[in-house]
């Protein structure tokens, strides 16, 4: 089997933040705490939670617009993570990043035809003379055209603004595309048209993506492996289709009981989640997610899961993940043999 393009491995990130205007002290806010995954070339790996669970962060982390507290993020074997300024450039046009409000991610002062054809230029892939004619070819490939070139990003409506994000990242040939939230700042009615478009872009180019998103619905759609995450944690990674079909960490079942069912006649007895998320800055012991867990025994408030392979392909950090489901809402579910502390 081919190595996979990125390895992520052991990536954290804290914040200091004060505790107060009048305290003056300093906590740490755990942003992304000890995240592994991989990527294979030509995959979509869908990344979900709530907001605030890190997701942005991890994407900035991979892009080195952070640097990380600890941890390594391999590309094609190479470790970003110590490389100087100088030594990430070439790797820069590798990895790309399409980001949430596509306004605020352009330069206002610059034409569209400039701002993409600027990436041309600093990495050296078109001479002058050919720099038109390849944003041209570019704003096509995303669905505008050659009159587009000379207008400035207010011109333009959000979905427009977002294919010219895309055909920016596009311009200098990447493996890895990072879609931090791209349909989030979206009509409904466009996000459709811009997810089709990252489809046939990936099919054309050979690319790679890691989807950022908080629409369960889009990320089924897209991804070929989905990974959620709590309060800076993955807490399960699985393929798509048997995510969707058999969760097994309840943080994920919580998240599809929150779909909205599309049948009105449809009546199920789906037991949403409860309570608030616990504050970043004092996580509870042992699982996080154990308050808000209908699942969890005296073990869970003290003694956090790891993320174990419990099936081919599908990881979760839960001490009773074959019970996910399976439990009504009134029911609570007996001490499993895989937990050792209930024993």
């Amino acid at each position: 089997m081919d190595s996979p393009l990125l390895v992520v491995k052991n990536l954290s990130k804290s914040f200091a933040v004060s505790s107060g205007p009048l305290e003056g002290r300093k906590l740490s806010l755990r942003a992304v705490d000890d995240v592994s995954f991989t990527l294979r070339q030509g995959e979509t790996l869908g990344l979900v939670g709530e907001s605030g669970c890190g997701k942005s962060t991890v994407a900035r982390l991979l892009m080195r617009l952070l640097e990380p507290d600890r941890g390594q993020i391999l590309f094609r074997g190479t470790d970003l993570t110590p490389l100087s300024p100088a030594r990430l450039r070439p790797f820069r046009k590798q990895l790309q990043m399409v980001f949430q409000d596509p306004f605020s991610s352009l330069n206002p002062r610059l034409r569209i035809g400039s701002a993409i054809g600027e990436a041309l230029s600093i990495h050296h892939l078109a001479p002058p003379a050919e720099i038109r004619d390849r944003v041209v070819k570019l704003l096509a490939t995303v669905g505008l055209g050659e009159q587009h070139m000379d207008r400035y990003p207010h011109e333009f409506s959000g979905g427009q603004r977002q294919r010219i994000g895309i055909a920016r990242a596009l311009a200098v040939q990447p493996e890895l595309i990072i879609a931090d939230e791209p349909l989030s700042a979206l009509d409904v009615s466009i996000q459709a048209q811009i997810v089709n478009l990252f489809q046939d872009i990936q099919k054309e180019f050979g690319l790679t993506y890691l989807f950022i998103s908080h629409d369960l619905a889009v990320v089924e759609h897209i991804s070929d492996r989905v990974a959620v995450m709590y309060l800076g944690r993955i807490v399960e990674l699985a393929p798509s289709e048997e995510l969707y079909r058999r969760p097994l960490h309840p943080y994920s079942e919580a998240l599809l009981n929150a779909v909205p069912v599309p049948d009105p006649e449809e009546r199920r007895q789906r037991p949403l989640l409860a309570g608030e998320i616990p504050s970043p800055l004092a996580p509870p012991p042992g699982c996080p997610f154990h308050p808000r867990c209908r699942y969890a025994q005296d073990c869970c408030r003290f003694d956090r899961p790891a993320l174990e392979e419990k099936s081919p392909g599908h990881f979760a950090a839960c001490h009773f993940s074959f019970q996910v489901g399976s439990a009504s809402p009134e029911t609570t579910p007996s001490a499993s043999p895989r937990c050792p502390p209930c024993l």
